[in-house]
């Protein structure tokens, strides 16, 4: 789900810049050094789940994790996320320099969203943790996906095609998505309850 250079307008990856730039900061900010291992790991995490992609048109489809990067970080995700987006873009040239910001926006906002809705519920039961893991998960990469629609669509109506097309080649990986962090989540509260986040953070 990387936006390539040279497709959108310059107002859009101003933009993007800012609330990468802002987003970034309040994630630094809010970081606990004493889990910056736990930040590194997922962070990789995240770049190695891009390395097999699809490309469609000018984004491509691939495993996110956004949403269990988002669960366990926090605000965190923010840098973690564009710390793994920067060396994608200079080891592999996913994406871009231009857009980054753009694209750390696209993965990074979905994955604060359900940090906030979905984590309260992961110390409840291992059925509810699972359920709201999953639709973290699932609805990380719906709301990436719409961001990326949305950012295409706002640079050029032309772009409507490709969007529709792009939302429904995700539709897969968001239910794949969804069992991934589903899974990932309860494994972590039976063996390394640690990583998870302290709920009195989230009151």
């Amino acid at each position: 789900m990387h936006i390539s250079e040279g497709v959108l307008s310059g107002q859009i990856m101003a933009a993007g810049g800012v609330l990468a730039i802002a987003g970034t900061a309040i994630g630094l900010k809010n970081i606990d050094y004493d889990k910056i291992v736990n930040i590194a790991i997922l962070s990789s995490a995240f770049f190695v789940a891009s390395l097999i992609h699809v490309n469609i048109g000018p984004s491509s489809v691939h495993l996110i994790l956004n949403g269990i990067v988002g669960i366990l970080l926090g605000w965190a995700a923010f840098p973690a996320i564009l710390v793994a987006l920067l060396l994608q873009v200079v080891f592999f040239q996913y994406g871009g320099l231009t857009p980054l910001g753009v694209n750390t926006v696209i993965m990074a906002v979905p994955a604060i969203f359900v940090y906030y809705v979905f984590s309260p519920f992961i110390w409840k039961s291992y059925k509810i943790t699972f359920t709201a893991s999953f639709f973290a998960g699932a609805f990380s990469v719906f709301f990436s996906a719409i961001l990326l629609g949305s950012a295409l669509y706002l640079t050029e109506k032309n772009f409507l095609e490709v969007t529709i097309l792009i939302l429904g080649a995700h539709l897969p990986v968001i239910i794949i998505e969804g069992i991934i962090t589903g899974f990932c989540v309860t494994f972590f509260k039976k063996v390394y309850p640690e990583i998870l986040p302290n709920l009195q953070k989230l009151e």
